[in-house]
């Protein structure tokens, strides 16, 4: 098949599945699948070729992150409804003050906590941002708004265990313990640059008056409309506007059992100290850090090996946070809370799977030796391209995660013939996916509306902030490349 001709459908696919999510509002679940199909047909795979490679596509992809999906939503549920998030925000503020709280804020939301969904996890700290924003000066607004959305997104791209960085392990066939480490280099001075940057530009003039709008008191539970966080849609991670995954049964339950719940007030609940609340997440990724140092190393130490690998160290937190949870929440709650965690890990599962389909149905055609021979002659940095793919994919898609994977996929055939450790790959694209955040991606929307700022308002706190760490993760990335 001549080399026009494969690049032709490849392009011609993905802009269809561009549309069909942006325009036609399809499941990216869905439409990911027909994209798959479609290049397996029109690039001579065949039918049954199509379908064996999709099938293995999905069943890789799921064998290396399926577990690990499922142990951290079910951390992340749990968590969220022994209301620990709440109290951690409140106690960062007590231990950091005005000044400090959105660099300790931003460095939580983007490593440990990425195990809560993106949207939940707005909809609960917002009212405290929302407090904590007038004693940060004029721009308190937009500082704290700057903050959600960089730390937040720049964490489901590059730090495990957010999903997106999951995923492009996944793809790439990078241990996932390798990219918890790098991606704790990466992430944590590109979220502590970025929102110094956007505070001296807001503090600067940047951020108007304009940019802000009033809020209605809501008692720190409830918007201008009367909906409280259980009325809020979530999406896949915060991954796209096109999956609202509201659920029925947490609108219906007032009494808080809903996932998206965290009566942190409620005096049924039994207050542990918050430390005892995070010890087994933060015993979890001391594990995989442990094992991935390990490994980089080269030494072998079997019971650290075994306890080290992400499924069981993710088994170790959930079985503590389980424990714990059935003390602070009795049986029944504990119960609700991992049904919930369930139901949320499925809408991963398929948005996962589907999309290792899609990779590797790109990755069996040609389109991988004519990458190679492309970027291999190209003058610019391999990496730079990568990064620039992943952005064009995530300005079109509006979707942080899909993009990521997307692009992570179709270049993993291209990494280790130009030299390039798989990891840097996926780091860079991660960082590609965050740029020009856009009103195409549910989080712009809540952030817009949970935080009380204008349209405007969150163009600059939200798109501008999280392009910002979307060039400060390339620089990252760039520098790591010295050394890996």
């Amino acid at each position: 098949m001549p080399e026009w001709s494969i690049l032709a459908i490849v392009a011609v696919v993905i802009v269809a599945v561009v549309v069909m999510i942006v325009k036609l509002h399809v499941n990216p679940v869905i439409a990911l699948a027909i994209g798959a199909a479609s290049i397996g047909l029109l690039s001579g795979l065949g039918a049954m070729g199509t379908v064996e490679t999709m099938a293995a596509g999905f069943g890789d992809t799921m064998a290396e992150a399926g577990l690990l999906i499922a142990w951290g939503v079910l951390i992340g549920s749990l968590l969220n409804r022994m209301g620990a998030i709440t109290r951690l925000v409140e106690t960062l503020l007590r231990a950091f003050g005005p000044k400090g709280v959105p660099y300790a804020i931003g460095i939580s939301f983007a490593t440990y906590l990425q195990t809560i969904f993106v949207d939940v996890m707005i909809v609960l700290a917002a009212p405290l941002a929302r407090r904590i924003a007038p004693r940060l000066g004029k721009a308190g607004v937009g500082i704290m708004a700057a903050t959600f959305a960089i730390s937040l997104e720049t964490g489901i791209a590059l730090m495990v265990p957010g999903i997106g960085a999951v995923m492009i392990a996944a793809s790439l066939g990078v241990p996932i313990g390798q990219m918890l480490l790098w991606g704790v280099v990466v992430v944590v001075p590109t979220v502590i640059i970025s929102i110094l940057l956007m505070t001296i530009a807001f503090r600067a003039g940047f951020w108007k008056a304009g940019d802000e709008l009033a809020m209605i008191d809501d008692g720190g539970e409830r918007d201008a409309s009367g909906a409280g966080p259980e009325d809020a849609p979530r999406s896949v991670a915060g991954a796209t506007r096109s999956i609202p995954v509201a659920d029925a049964d947490a609108q219906a339950d007032r009494s808080g059992a809903g996932v998206l719940v965290a009566e942190h007030d409620d005096p049924t609940i039994r207050r542990l100290p918050l430390l005892v609340l995070f010890a087994p997440l933060l015993l979890s990724l001391v594990l995989i850090a442990l094992g991935a140092i390990l490994d980089v190393a080269g030494l072998e130490v079997p019971p650290m090996q075994f306890l080290g690998a992400p499924a069981i160290a993710l088994l170790i937190g959930v079985i503590g946070t389980a424990v714990i949870a059935r003390r602070v929440l009795g049986r029944t709650e504990l119960e609700r809370a991992l049904v919930h965690g369930f139901k949320d890990a499925g809408q991963i599962f398929a948005l996962t799977g589907v999309g290792g389909a899609l990779a590797a149905v790109i990755a069996a055609g040609e389109l991988g030796p004519l990458l190679t021979q492309y970027l291999g002659a190209s003058a610019f940095a391999p990496i730079l391209l990568v990064w620039a793919f992943a952005a064009i994919l995530h300005i079109a898609v509006g979707s942080v995660t899909l993009s990521a994977m997307t692009a992570a996929g179709i270049l993993a055939p291209v990494a280790a013939s130009l030299g390039l450790d798989p990891v840097l790959v996926g780091l860079a694209a991660g960082a590609g996916a965050l740029f020009c955040i856009h009103v195409t991606s549910n989080t712009f929307w809540l952030l817009q509306s949970f935080l009380g700022q204008s349209v405007r308002g969150a163009l600059k706190s939200v798109t501008v902030g999280v392009s910002v760490a979307s060039i400060v993760a390339l620089g990252m990335v760039l520098l790591l490349s010295l050394v890996l």
